[in-house]
């Protein structure tokens, strides 16, 4: 949570989905910045039941996790794919 606060725009909104406890979310960039905060929970062990037969039969990939890759320029397209179901999780890679 440190670097997505310290690195965010002025104005921005900092996602959080499941953080762990004890994580301090940095006030001063909150009011100093205008730096929002939106999160929620990941209730993980809710699906495991459910998913462990399609993990264990091949019909999901657990190690998987982007399956979306594109530039900075891409973007705006990374949220489109997932906007429209047709991804899950995009990679975003900054070229130096």
């Amino acid at each position: 949570m440190t670097t997505a606060f310290e690195i965010a725009r002025v104005g921005a909104t900092v996602g959080a989905v499941g953080a762990p406890h004890g994580v301090v979310v940095p006030v001063e960039s909150i009011i100093f910045r205008n730096v929002g905060v939106r999160g929620g929970v990941s209730p993980a062990r809710r699906y495991s039941p459910e998913l462990m037969g399609d993990v264990l039969k091949g019909t999901i990939e657990p190690g998987l996790v982007f399956d979306f890759v594109t530039n900075l320029d891409g973007a705006a397209e990374a949220y489109r794919v997932m906007n429209d179901r047709r991804a899950i999780k995009s990679l975003i890679r900054i070229e130096e």
